[in-house]
């Protein structure tokens, strides 16, 4: 399985992932999920499930939502910060984009050409797609500070 974006939040994450072989997201996420449980449970010194249902698996059939998707992903952590991002109303955007290059837990700053989790990764595929840095901080400005562009993006989730 190839991990292409993912951003971890304190009650939920996001990972844009393809499947190398049939059934390795499944296996994958059931690894994943049953692992930390298990960290948890043990660190916190309790029993029992922390996640309520099972993961979500969407497959993307639109070029438009797969390009879409990254930034979705990596805009996230901004409802800590700036939570009318996903109207297109942030004001200081220079602000949100500066906690987004903060925020360590996210692949966000791979893609910025800032080292995070490089051996996480992989960006073959998205690199030349989301384009330079300065690209994506161009697409990323429009998004957060652009009403009818976070219009069009609604469902996209």
């Amino acid at each position: 399985m190839n991990i292409h974006a993912f951003c971890l939040m304190p009650n939920h994450y996001h990972l844009l992932v393809s499947e190398v072989e049939e059934g390795g997201i499944s296996l994958f996420m059931r690894k994943l999920n049953m692992g930390y449980a298990k960290y948890f449970n043990e660190k916190y010194e309790r029993s029992g499930v922390l996640w309520q249902g099972t993961f979500r698996k969407i497959l993307i059939r639109r070029d438009a939502h797969f390009l879409y998707i990254p930034f979705y992903i990596h805009l996230n952590p901004l409802d800590f910060s700036a939570r009318e991002w996903r109207m297109g109303r942030v004001k200081n955007v220079g602000r949100a984009l500066e906690y987004l290059e903060e925020y360590r837990w996210s692949s966000f700053r791979d893609y910025m050409n800032i080292r995070n989790f490089p051996s996480l990764l992989n960006t073959s595929l998205l690199k030349d797609a989301l384009g330079t840095p300065q690209r994506q901080t161009k697409i990323i400005k429009e998004i957060i500070s652009n009403p009818d562009i976070a219009r069009q993006s609604e469902g996209i989730e």
